[in-house]
């Protein structure tokens, strides 16, 4: 929960100052009130944001009204110690309430912003992300410019950037990929003079094409909030943006100084709360129904998605990407939760005995990654809200049966046999392999003698012991197979005719295999 001494201490970084805390600095604050002077309703609230009012003891009269504990009024003078701050100070010390004064630098929707982020924002939300979200706004205006784009901080990180990238030049792969503009092509743009403009106007820029360096055209615009560079927008484009797209794209970097004002004072509770639902689930709780619930999932059966994603020898980045796509937007337009465990991005989806969601999920977030990422991922069999532990194991199993070389989502359901054997595997392998026993014994025999016992065991095992079949797998005579069994019967004891020593060693032969 908010306090006071929260509020003034991040606003204070802004330009504003208190003049004024009659009360405990401790004082919660939970809800802001805007004045509105054509609104004749009384509101109420925590935090009252003086908007038009021109006088500072009027401010904090209405904020009295309105039952506020802190009032922000507009410092006429930002630079003196006396004037609207006396003023308004005597007056908030007669109401008691608390009275910070805003540098005029800083605009009101910004501060909004910023308030609402500390106030609002700083409680736990329950369905997914809220407004905050940069991707979404990214999307939004990559659409109405029909062009990418990427949102960068003042030190060129890559914040958030739009959705598909199948006609995104090298340099927008390579810097969505490393998660920060290259070091070589930063360089390149501090030659051009991209960086002084940015940090003195506000104006858009178009950056010339640079093909050798696998740059295409670039819009630049600064995002700035008061005084402070906070970061920039660039957008794609062969040619510069003139009219109404370039106007959109002034007005897009407002409303990302917004944003991000919001995300310096808020740690993305939404997120984080849903990722810790999200690791509860799968790692088991009583409280699965109830969690459900609150992730604003429907009821039902779900499957557990584990899914990976690297390129080259970087294992981090690409699975941070695929993260925040997989979170990105309101939880209702959503249709599973998400958490980041490890190297490892699990999604709670709802779905059924068809798999196809899942496919689709997946399907979805490859779609919005950059190429040449690796994405393997495992699908769990479907399960109650209680089951989800036991679909989480079997989405890691399914993961691990082929993560080096991926070829589309493995579902639990359709390769339940080699999971299976792949659980044999491992619990054969938990201890000391037998020294003896057929599979050990014909090992040892074809090591040392150059014979074809074990692939000859494996073939009459798999063909259910078709002497026929057996042999033109082997690209052999059926008399030759019938003297391999005779010889081998000589090396070890087969004992074919017991259906359990027949188990056995095909369990045997799967670890050898394996």
């Amino acid at each position: 929960m908010l306090k006071l001494d929260r509020l003034v201490n991040v606003l204070g970084g802004y330009g504003t100052r208190l003049v004024c805390a009659p009360a405990s600095r401790d004082v919660p604050l939970r809800s802001v009130v805007v004045h509105d002077p054509a609104d004749p309703r009384p509101a109420t609230g925590d935090v009252f944001l003086a908007v038009g009012v021109g006088s500072a003891p009027e401010a904090v009269r209405l904020g009295a009204a309105a039952r506020a504990a802190a009032v922000l009024v507009r410092d006429s003078d930002s630079g003196s110690d006396g004037g609207d701050g006396d003023d308004a100070a005597a007056e908030g010390r007669a109401a008691g309430v608390a009275v910070l004064l805003v540098d005029p630098a800083v605009s009101w929707s910004q501060l909004l912003g910023i308030v609402y982020g500390l106030v609002l924002e700083g409680r736990e939300t329950e369905a997914g992300r809220g407004p905050t979200d940069l991707f979404a706004f990214a999307d939004t205006l990559a659409g109405e410019l029909g062009y990418p784009v990427t949102v960068e901080d003042q030190m060129s990180r890559v914040l958030a950037y739009s959705g598909s990238q199948q006609t995104a030049d090298p340099v927008r792969l390579e810097t969505i990929l490393g998660r920060r503009v290259p070091e070589e092509m930063r360089g390149l743009l501090e030659g051009k003079g991209v960086f002084s403009h940015l940090a003195a106007s506000d104006e858009p820029l178009f950056v010339e094409p640079s093909p050798e360096h696998g740059l295409r055209g670039r819009m630049v615009v600064a995002v700035r909030a008061g005084r402070e560079l906070l970061g920039s927008i660039w957008v794609e484009c062969q040619r510069p943006l003139a009219g109404r797209q370039r106007d959109r794209l002034a007005d897009g970097a407002r409303a990302v100084a917004l944003h991000l004002l919001r995300s310096r004072v808020s740690a993305d509770l939404e997120r984080q709360v849903e990722s810790d639902l999200v690791i509860q689930l799968v790692e088991g709780t009583t409280d699965a129904p109830a969690l459900i619930s609150r992730l604003g999932l429907p009821g039902g059966q779900f499957r557990v998605i584990a899914l990976q994603a690297h390129v080259g020898a970087e294992r981090h980045a690409a699975v941070l990407t695929a993260f925040e796509r997989a979170t990105t937007g309101f939880g209702w337009s959503r249709p599973g939760r998400s958490a980041l465990f490890g190297n490892t991005l699990y999604t709670v989806l709802p779905c059924g005995n068809d798999a196809a969601p899942a496919r689709d999920w997946v399907r979805a977030i490859v779609s919005v990654l950059p190429r040449g990422v690796i994405v393997p991922a495992g699908v769990g069999g479907p399960a109650e809200p209680a089951q989800l532990p036991a679909s989480r194991q079997e989405a890691d199993e399914s993961l691990a049966l082929r993560a080096a070389v991926p070829a589309g989502p493995v579902v639990y359901d359709e390769s339940w046999d080699e999971i299976l054997l792949q659980r044999l595997r491992a619990a054969a392998s938990s201890g000391r392999t037998p020294a003896r026993g057929p599979v050990a014994d014909l090992t040892r025999h074809d090591t040392e003698h150059g014979t074809r016992y074990v692939e000859t065991l494996r073939a009459w095992l798999e063909a259910q012991g078709d002497l026929a079949a057996v042999a033109t797998r082997l690209g052999v005579h059926p008399n030759t197979v019938r003297y391999r069994l005779r010889k081998m019967a000589a090396v070890t004891s087969l004992e074919l005719d017991r259906p359990e020593k027949r188990l056995a060693m095909i369990i045997g032969l799967a670890l050898h295999q394996g």
